[in-house]
């Protein structure tokens, strides 16, 4: 039997054996290098040596300090470079030769010079490609091209000095294209091809340009030779000639495509549209024969979204002109759902779902154009809550768009939005994102609902009627989702949302008559109210509800004539009924809701009784009341703060309201029954905070004394409340209590603040206008220098209260 080591020492052999094979791999890495770099030295020429050179001996080692340089260039490429800038400079000397000097000789030695220049250029090639000389011949060849050029400008100026020259142009780009086209097939040539294919774009233009077309002819004329361009992209092999053919036919036939769309959306007939119309529909045939025959399938999908985009366009062009403006969107949104057809067709997959993306293009254009009218019945019915009960008006269109006109052609927007709607609906049957369509269409469905009263222009109380059956419609598509998906699910959720959406216009859309707003909150609240009996509905739905039932208190309220401060009695109903409804909904995810709405409805109520004392004192109490009763609650056992807190306010705002002079009478007989169970509580329970044993009641003293002796011109009041501050801030300190050391000892500073305010605004009086500021800059610029120990002075202070009970 073998022995094998421990894995300790096995682990130390394997590191050993693995730091001798690095090691050695570093040895022969740098032998590699340094044989590559003496065989390079040894292939590169030798400079022919000095009188002093060393003869003979050995090829220097990697140590004897010799330093081969890698070359920066290849040869072919200074050899590319080369011949490209010689072809670039005797290409410019002969156009400067042409240009300039050609005045100087006569018709023969014209013609001698160029025509040798051209025949030598394009001769020469032969030759060389016969010695193998394949860039050489480029390079001649090139300057050949360019003195084919300068031979055909030559022409025109001695013979054909009269012709019209964008016509002469054409005709030579023509011929100069057939020319280099021959040229480059005959010798195999690189560059004469391309240069072929690109001139060839030109003639048919520059011939339409010359007999003055119309733009028709010249869209045609566009369309025609971006089919010729298209035609020698798909069938020619060189990728140059191929690259520069596609470049060719997407210039012009973009040119063409908008060309075509601008004439057929801005004709005044229906035949000058229809012509229009079939140059899209040529463009349509080329893209979609060109789809058919590309290799990448992402091309071929564009191809046929571009095909189907303009035949689209086409009909819609002709539409326009056809039919009354409102139809003319709808009229496009039938063909895009016609170009849905194709998925049955023996068509291409690439070619059927680039059709497929052309439509959904066009159905998104469609949705767009019916934003204005959505939006407007979203958000236009926000400006009747400036007038209240203003009087109804006769229409549902003119209660919603108020202040602004309705968006034009808003009769069909309704059809377009259902259309798309079912057509998504149609397509969530045949695609993996069945719920996210489904959400889409919900939404637009819900649009078409929500702006067909306005687009009907129904009367105000059946808009009103028709508005809350959306309502209705929503919260019970809701509830069916709930069931069929057995939970809360995105197409439940934002078919709720759509509901609360819509019951905010409904409410503010019947703030126009009093009779409406009444009627309408009822029913909303009737409604979100049921709905909110299904658990996973109650987060949303319950708070609606009450929310509704707060607008209804205070509708009731402005109906029966009652002042503000009335109305918040009514409007207290609400947290109560919260109250209660989160009590009984234990720990469910409503619970935290609907106390939320509860407490805004508390507020509320608070905000509207503010100017009557007495009433805001009872709308405290009322409050405090509401508090205690959810402290009753164990995980609600911290209202029971907000409960003493709204009662010490309420009782405050009473004394305040009853013009008590000498609160103490009435703050005395609760303090010391108050003061006496808190230590009565804190003897049986030493955890009790003294601030829950004693904080209520020195605050209902001390603080009301506090305000009284704050206006208080006599020296009697402030000097007893203030000894009665020093003691109850000695006792806090002396038993360490937290809450009689922070109430004793903030009433006794404000106190002698107080008593030294007179003085201390005697002696701002008396001082300088420069010396507050000053004071005030010294003041600042010590604290800044001792920041760190009044920061830790302060961490102290925050320690020893905290040690406080």
């Amino acid at each position: 039997m073998t022995n094998l080591p421990p894995p300790a020492e096995e682990l130390r052999l394997l590191d050993a054996e693995l730091r001798h094979l690095d090691a050695r791999r570093a040895v022969l890495l740098r032998r590699r290098a340094w044989l590559i770099h003496t065989l390079r030295a040894a292939a590169a020429p030798r400079p022919a040596q000095g009188p002093g050179a060393r003869s003979g001996g050995s090829p220097a080692g990697p140590d004897t300090g010799a330093v081969t340089h890698r070359p920066e260039a290849t040869a072919p490429g200074v050899q590319n470079v080369l011949l490209v800038l010689g072809g670039v400079l005797l290409t410019v000397a002969a156009i400067a030769f042409t240009l300039v000097s050609w005045g100087h000789l006569g018709i023969a030695g014209r013609a001698l010079v160029l025509g040798a220049l051209t025949v030598a250029a394009l001769g020469a090639p032969v030759a060389l490609l016969r010695r193998g000389l394949r860039s050489t011949a480029e390079s001649v060849a090139a300057l050949g091209t360019a003195l084919t050029v300068l031979d055909a400008y030559a022409l025109h100026e001695v013979a054909f000095t009269g012709t019209d020259g964008v016509g002469y142009t054409a005709a030579a780009s023509a011929v100069l294209a057939a020319l280099w086209a021959a040229y480059g097939v005959r010798l195999g040539l690189f560059h004469p091809l391309p240069l072929a294919v690109a001139t060839a774009h030109l003639p048919l233009l520059l011939w339409a340009v010359a007999v003055g077309a119309g733009p028709h002819t010249l869209t045609a004329v566009l369309l025609a030779t971006a089919a010729g361009g298209t035609a020698v992209a798909l069938r020619a092999a060189a990728v140059p000639v191929r690259v520069v053919a596609v470049v060719g036919a997407l210039g012009t036939g973009a040119v063409g495509v908008l060309s075509a769309g601008w004439l057929c959306w801005s004709a005044s007939g229906p035949g000058t549209a229809a012509r229009a119309a079939a140059l899209l529909a040529v463009a349509a045939t080329v893209a979609l024969v060109a789809s058919r025959f590309v290799a990448s399938r992402e091309v071929a999908m564009g191809a046929a979204a571009t095909a189907g985009l303009c035949l689209v366009a086409g009909a819609g062009g002709v539409l326009r002109v056809s039919v009354p403006g409102e139809w003319t969107v709808p009229g496009c949104l039938a063909c895009a759902i016609a170009l849905l057809a194709a998925e049955r067709t023996p068509l291409a997959r690439p070619l059927r779902q680039g059709l497929v993306r052309a439509s959904a293009a066009v159905q998104g254009f469609a949705v767009l154009w019916a934003v204005p009218l959505v939006a407007g019945s979203v958000l236009g019915p926000a400006a009747r809550a400036a007038t209240p009960w203003s009087g109804a008006p006769r229409s549902i269109r003119d209660a919603v768009f108020t202040d602004v006109p309705p968006p034009p052609y808003a009769s069909t927007v309704p059809l377009v939005l259902a259309v798309v709607a079912g057509t998504l609906i149609m397509a969530a049957r045949r695609t993996r994102r069945r719920t996210a369509v489904m959400v889409v269409a919900l939404v637009l469905a819900w649009a078409a609902v929500l702006v067909l009263p306005v687009a009907l222009q129904l009367p105000y109380t059946a808009g009103l009627v028709a508005q809350a059956a959306v309502v209705a419609a929503a919260l019970g598509f809701a509830v069916r989702a709930d069931r069929a998906d057995k939970g809360p699910s995105p197409l439940a959720l934002t078919a709720l949302l759509l509901a609360l959406v819509t019951s905010v216009d409904l409410a503010l859309l019947s703030l126009a008559s009093e009779a409406a707003t009444l009627g309408v909150l009822v029913t909303l609240t009737v409604l979100f109210g049921a709905a909110g009996l299904r658990p996973g509905f109650a987060p949303f739905t319950a708070p609606a509800a009450l929310g509704h039932a707060t607008a209804l208190a205070c509708a009731l309220g402005a109906s029966a004539g009652f002042a503000p401060h009335h109305t918040a009695l009514l409007v207290l109903a609400v947290p109560a009924v919260a109250a209660l409804i989160a009590s009984r909904a234990g720990g469910s995810p409503a619970t935290v809701p609907v106390e939320a709405a509860g407490g805004a409805a508390a507020l509320l109520a608070l905000a509207l009784a503010v100017p009557e004392p007495p009433t805001l004192a009872l709308v405290l109490s009322l409050c405090g009341v509401v508090a205690a009763a959810s402290a009753l609650r164990p995980e609600r056992r911290a209202a029971g703060w907000a409960a003493a807190a709204l009662f010490l306010l309420a009782a405050w705002v009473r004394l305040a309201a009853w013009d008590v002079g000498t609160p103490e009478a009435y703050t005395l007989p609760v303090t010391g029954p108050a003061l006496a169970v808190g230590f009565l509580r804190r003897r049986r329970d030493a955890a009790v905070s003294s601030w829950t044993a004693y904080g209520a009641g020195l605050a209902a003293t001390l603080v009301p004394s506090l305000l009284a002796a704050w206006d208080d011109q006599h020296w009697l009041r402030p000097l007893l409340l203030g000894a009665a501050a020093l003691a109850v801030t000695l006792v806090g300190a002396r038993q360490r209590l937290q809450a009689p050391l922070v109430l004793g000892s903030g009433v006794l500073a404000l106190v002698a603040l107080h008593e030294l305010a007179p003085y201390l605004t005697q002696v701002v009086g008396a001082l300088p206008r420069w010396a507050p500021p000053a004071l005030a800059g010294l003041v600042l610029l010590v604290l800044g220098a001792t920041y760190e120990q009044r920061l830790r002075d302060a961490r102290r202070l925050r320690e020893a209260l905290g040690r406080l009970h």
